[in-house]
């Protein structure tokens, strides 16, 4: 999908909206210095054009329970079509799982996991990731702390 183009007025809007996607129309119409009305036709034009994938809320995995972060580097032992989409499918069925990146280089995926504590990340390495997948083999790294989390994307300068 092509990018598509942005002006200085939408690069604001898309700033103030991954600082704060909480705010009103309202607030966030005069933070960019438009009319409520001039606003909510850029914001629905950015949703209905795909920029503005969504709206969440940001979580703290740790208030939750979920004290334990890993990167696991999984490798499949097998590449054709069928072994990928069923990697694919059980991958969207494990919730411990928050995101899944298909990779370049030695290993195949990368999984970032939320579990929380070892024992739950040994069974679900145990129990899913290795008796269901297909995988040859996997490498697991424990996040010690997070030095910089997501906080959205970077803007071009408009």
């Amino acid at each position: 999908m092509p990018a598509i183009e942005l002006d200085r007025i939408d690069l604001l809007l898309l700033a103030e909206l991954q600082r704060n996607g909480r705010q009103t129309n309202a607030e966030l119409a005069e933070r960019v210095h438009l009319s409520a009305s001039a606003c909510l036709r850029r914001l629905q034009r950015l949703e209905r054009e795909g920029v503005i994938a969504g709206y969440r809320a940001e979580v703290d995995p740790e208030r939750l329970g979920l004290g334990l972060q890993a990167f696991v580097r999984v490798q499949l032992r097998h590449h054709d079509a069928a072994s990928v989409a069923a990697f694919a499918d059980f991958v969207n069925q494990w919730d411990e799982v928050v995101a899944c990146h298909a990779l370049t280089g030695d290993m195949d995926y990368l999984l970032q996991v939320a579990v929380r504590d070892l024992e739950h990340f040994s069974r679900f390495l145990l129990d899913h990731l290795l008796n269901q997948a297909g995988v040859a083999d996997v490498n697991s790294s424990f996040v010690l702390r997070t030095v910089k989390a997501f906080r959205g994307l970077p803007l071009p300068r408009g």
